[in-house]
């Protein structure tokens, strides 16, 4: 059984993260199954602990926020417009595979951005969706105790597509990112592409929601 939580309103990266650590904590504590929290974050720009923290280039002139996690991956842009999703799983029914696990999170938006008529695939070497060249959803997750944490961003509106020209997104030099409006070409609210990925998680990863 998976739970499918939608927020309404965008909430800080904080109150996310949050969410995810008490989450995991009641996975463990056998108070609480899995769940996928779907939502958008008020603007910040996010990077996994690493010694090489380029990828943010001056943090002093960026925009927003810079919150240092406990990720994998390179510098990213969070905030109203895209869609934020979280699965909290134990990973130990599954086989422990982190590979495995991001393949799905991949697959699941890759059907989703065909149910708009988007063609998007995968990169070879690079862990993420594209169109063509061009990146429409960042994936990065992290796990404790095999309870897999945070997970995808996905660009549904141009309003979040700016902030990103002032990094350099997942740390990939010359990288344009898109969104589902951008290639559709009309417009589309998060609120319809969240029910869509709730519908193709269910399906890659053989959940039966409640």
């Amino acid at each position: 059984m998976i739970h499918f939580i939608h927020l309404p309103d965008p909430i800080s990266y904080e109150a996310g993260l949050r969410l995810q650590e008490n989450h995991v904590d009641a996975i463990l504590a056998g108070t609480l199954g899995d769940a996928v929290f779907l939502l958008e974050h008020e603007p910040v720009y996010t990077i996994g602990r690493l010694r090489d923290q380029s990828s943010l280039r001056d943090p002093s002139t960026l925009p927003f926020p810079v919150h240092e996690t406990n990720r994998g991956g390179q510098a990213t842009y969070h905030g109203p417009g895209q869609l934020t999703g979280y699965p909290i799983l134990d990973l130990t029914p599954r086989g422990r595979d982190l590979h495995v696990h991001l393949r799905l999170l991949e697959e699941a938006l890759i059907r989703t951005c065909a149910a708009f008529g988007v063609t998007a695939t995968r990169r070879k070497g690079f862990t993420g969706v594209w169109v063509e060249n061009r990146k429409l959803a960042s994936i990065g997750v992290g796990v404790r105790k095999w309870i897999s944490m945070h997970g995808f961003a996905l660009n549904v509106t141009r309003q979040c597509l700016p902030p990103f020209f002032a990094i350099t997104p997942c740390g990939l030099d010359g990288v344009t990112m898109t969104s589902l409006e951008t290639e559709t070409g009309r417009p589309i609210i998060v609120r319809q592409a969240a029910d869509v990925v709730a519908t193709e998680l269910q399906k890659v990863f053989h959940f039966v929601a409640d």
